[in-house]
């Protein structure tokens, strides 16, 4: 017969062991959260792939810091891409240092500097919108953010096609001698010769609004308008000239971007998302809905393992993918490992997505002895699974984190909040058998190829190893310049040093970005046109898009609330104020003749489809180009 004690010590013991399986029993009665940004059509069922709510890791997780910017200090919600390249093509990151070769799906921001030398073109792309470069250009991103494109061109062609423009949208191209705001979506092209004393601007369809000078001056579709002088402009309008090879390399790309399949299942404001479909296709799945699967990637791929980590402010370490289609699908959505292989989630259609420099997770710790923590171990990182939370590693606030997840994925405040908790998480992809990508330190800081520099860790030590969300690797030149060879060709001293006419000022950057920037403007004030006549007689007839423009029939894409940036600072350095535009009687009697000239010899400007009016220039096979 049992002793007291030992009766009192058994039912102790039993009531220990029982404690664990009662929380779980009552983890397992608790509903699971609904999903608040998934839309009313597309309510995604359970994620299948996912581990359990309450298998969570037995590691300690590192807390995110809590957001404390304010939503004004936020980051850009929009960068542009380098999406192609052809001949000697350089770039200069921030506008001072070194000119290197430019590498393509290199985030692009404030402060760069583009030049496509003698003989050679690239492409950029900034949302639906495709910039193409042609030879002996120079181009600098003055002011890129959710609403505003400011582009610095000292010398050089652009031809460029505009699909879409709210009203509080900006897009403005800036010259030595005068700035030309588009007013409506269409396609342009314009041209600024070497001595910088000359702008031409030809509007294919659409509208915009020249400045200099103390003028301002109204050009419509069907014109070509030309800008000599400096101080005061010489203007005069002619015809819509011949395609020549630049247009009509242009053109063929813009067709080439109408008929990309993957416009029905994307946002059509998602950069870089024009080349999925000639690598990849389109399938659905039942966890998830439309899962776009690459192609012809090599054995042992998994996502953000082949490319390299550079340094971008403001938001510091950011992931350039080699692969030509490489920029949506990491930047934009989640990865599934789906079938046996991954597929990529593009998130949420009728939003603007907002851009991310790598959706991923890192690991470290104590997780296989030396961790990210240290500053000098190998760093690991995985891809984010849907539905799972982005933690940004630079500087937000509340508003940008809830922004950066629900654009991108079928997540709620709710699930933001939780992790930022504390919560614990079972991450899908880290228990993926090759999902996680361990480097060595100095291959991450110094922007070498990941796959080359991986570091073999024990599969159980990595299963096991803690999410981190702090990076102590401090970035080097070699981050900041990233993977781009000395530039064989740079601008000519003169071009880069040549300052433009803005309507406004590039907004201020922050102490980082404005030690790498080197831009020059001098800004000019917007006003009534030089001829009321033509302001009331040059409206266009707005032209129905193609048929086969998937993207061009998705206009009013909705976007995230984005707090308004401060307001910009009086007495830039940079920028020399102009004065005024003035209504001058005389002026607009000679533009009103101008503008009557040109109508009575108007011929209809050379359609968009129209054939190569001349064999290619640039034969050589471009560097991962369409």
């Amino acid at each position: 017969m049992k002793t007291p004690r030992v009766l009192l010590i058994s039912a102790v013991l039993t009531g220990l062991l029982a404690l664990p399986i009662t929380r779980r029993a009552l983890a397992q009665d608790q509903p699971a959260p609904q999903d608040q940004a998934a839309p009313q059509d597309q309510a995604p069922p359970p994620d299948q792939t996912q581990a359990p709510q309450d298998q969570t890791l037995a590691q300690p997780q590192q807390t995110p810091a809590q957001p404390d910017a304010a939503p004004a200090q936020d980051p850009p919600g929009r960068v542009a891409r380098l999406s192609y390249s052809n001949g000697s093509v350089s770039f200069q990151p921030g506008g001072q240092g070194d000119w290197v070769a430019a590498v393509q799906n290199r985030p692009l921001t404030n402060g760069d500097n583009l030049w496509a030398d003698k003989d050679s073109r690239a492409e950029f792309q900034i949302g639906s919108t495709s910039i193409r470069m042609d030879s002996e250009t120079s181009v600098t991103f003055l002011d890129l953010d959710d609403r505003t494109t400011q582009l610095r061109l000292s010398q050089g062609s652009l031809v460029f096609r505009v699909r879409h423009l709210d009203d509080e949208d900006r897009f403005e191209i800036d010259t030595p001698n005068s700035a030309f705001q588009v007013q409506r979506p269409g396609e342009y092209r314009v041209d600024v010769n070497a001595a910088g004393d000359e702008t031409d601007v030809t509007v294919w369809k659409g509208r915009g609004e020249v400045t200099g000078g103390g003028d301002s001056f109204v050009v419509i579709a069907g014109q070509r308008a030309t800008f000599n002088g400096t101080d005061k402009l010489d203007h005069q309008i002619g015809q819509v000239p011949t395609n020549d090879d630049f247009d009509s390399f242009a053109f063929d790309r813009d067709q080439h971007e109408d008929k990309a399949e993957s416009s029905n299942y994307i946002s059509p404001e998602m950069t870089g998302a024009e080349d999925l479909d000639e690598y990849g296709h389109w399938n659905y799945a039942a966890e998830y809905g439309p899962v776009w699967t690459p192609i012809g990637v090599s054995v042992g791929w998994a996502p953000y393992r082949f490319g390299h980590w550079a340094w971008v402010a403001p938001w510091g370490w950011t992931w350039v993918e080699n692969e030509p289609w490489g920029f949506a699908p990491f930047h934009y959505g989640r990865w599934a490992f789906i079938g046996g292989g991954w597929g990529w989630v593009p998130g949420p259609v009728l939003v603007r997505p907002v851009y991310a420099p790598a959706l991923v997770a890192f690991v470290g710790g104590g997780g296989f002895g030396v961790g990210i923590g240290v500053g000098v171990g190998p760093v690991g990182w995985f891809p984010l699974g849907p539905r799972e939370v982005f933690v940004p590693w630079y500087h937000t606030s509340r508003v940008y984190v809830n922004n950066v997840n629900i654009t991108n994925t079928r997540v709620s405040v709710n699930q933001v909040n939780t992790v930022y908790g504390g919560a614990h998480v079972a991450y899908a992809n880290q228990h993926v058998a090759n999902s996680v990508t361990v480097v060595s330190h100095d291959t991450f800081v110094n922007a070498r190829p990941a796959a080359q520099g991986m570091v073999k860790v024990d599969a159980k030590q990595l299963a096991e190893a803690p999410v981190v969300h702090n990076i102590a690797a401090q970035p080097t030149r070699a981050s900041v310049i990233g993977a781009g060879h000395p530039a064989a060709a740079r601008p000519p001293a003169t071009v880069v040093n040549r300052s433009v006419v803005g309507t406004r000022e590039p907004t201020p950057r922050t102490p980082f970005e404005e030690r790498q920037s080197a831009t020059n403007v001098r800004a000019e004030t917007p006003g009534k046109p030089a001829s009321p006549r033509m302001e009331e007689q040059g409206t266009a007839p707005r032209e129905q898009p193609s048929s086969t423009d998937n993207r061009a029939a998705a206009p009013n894409v909705p976007r995230p609330g984005v707090a308004p940036r401060p307001p910009v600072a009086t007495g830039h350095p940079l920028v020399r104020s102009a004065p005024p535009v003035q209504d001058r009687p005389e002026r607009n009697q000679s533009e009103a003749q101008k503008f009557s000239t040109w109508q009575q010899h108007r011929s209809a400007p050379a359609p968009r489809s129209a054939p190569h009016s001349s064999a290619p220039a640039h034969s050589g096979k471009p560097k991962g180009g369409r």
